[in-house]
């Protein structure tokens, strides 16, 4: 098992959520963090409260310039590039007979295409480190949520993608692999519009009883399972789930 202590760490969407976790957790184990986001205070502030291991840089990550920033911006920090932790993503939900073309396109160009293209440009110092690539998966791919497809399917494809890249970038030393979370609090649906704070907070309080471990999860569980695939030498292209049992689909009837 490497160490993280020393690692420089870039996570996309770090302004909350399981970003944020993972950039605390990091942080604490003695990293050097870089966290990006579209919104200036909500990574600005993080960024603060972890301290000076941690630096923030404003970007999209459907922005190609944006993306070459991140990458820029954890290489003056960290000095290397050690872990990319493809976090940024949004929920979009659209029923099957009111599907459009453009919400398609920009479900898949959010939470697929990004990280994609942002693995891409860092491939090259990822080499030099002997580094990995962990992608945010969803139990979404093993539990049926109607009216969630587009989402599912895109997450899908994080999951379809991240073996053939381990396959190919393997031979690299490049180890690749994701996490599938269950239901963790964070403001996915919130940002997206779909439910105010106090719906989502009802929504996921209502899910506890779907987990076998009788609760939902908290960002820094899933920080810790991402910890485990940055540092676990021998593991890769595999998809990590982190779910207190949802995806086990337990029924109660």
């Amino acid at each position: 098992m490497r160490e993280v202590k020393e690692m420089s760490v870039l996570i996309t969407g770090g302004g909350s959520g399981i970003g944020e976790g993972t950039a605390r957790l990091f942080a604490a184990h003695g990293a050097r963090v870089t966290i990006s986001g579209r919104r200036r205070d909500k990574i600005e502030a993080v960024a603060a409260a972890i301290g000076p291991a941690c630096r923030a840089v404003v970007g999209d990550v459907t922005v190609q310039a944006d993306r070459e920033a991140m990458v820029a911006a954890a290489l003056a920090h960290g000095g290397k590039l050690d872990v990319l932790v493809n976090n940024a993503g949004n929920m979009y939900k659209q029923s099957v007979d009111g599907y459009t073309e453009d919400f398609l396109k920009e479900a898949f160009n959010t939470n697929v295409v990004s990280g994609m293209m942002l693995a891409s440009i860092s491939v090259k110092h990822l080499e030099k480190t002997q580094g990995s690539i962990i992608f945010i998966g969803s139990i979404h791919n093993r539990r049926a949520y109607p009216g969630a497809s587009p989402y599912a399917t895109s997450k899908a494809a994080v999951e379809g993608l991240t073996r053939v890249m381990a396959a190919e970038l393997g031979p690299k030393q490049i180890r690749v692999c994701c996490i599938l979370p269950g239901a963790v609090a964070t403001e996915i649906n919130v940002r997206a519009g779909l439910q105010t704070t106090e719906e989502a907070a009802a929504r996921y309080a209502s899910f506890a009883s779907q987990h076998v471990l009788g609760r939902i999860g908290t960002d820094t569980e899933c920080a810790e399972a991402i910890e485990f695939l940055a540092c676990a030498e021998w593991v890769t292209g595999v998809a990590l789930e982190v779910d207190g049992g949802l995806g086990l689909g337990v029924s109660k009837f």
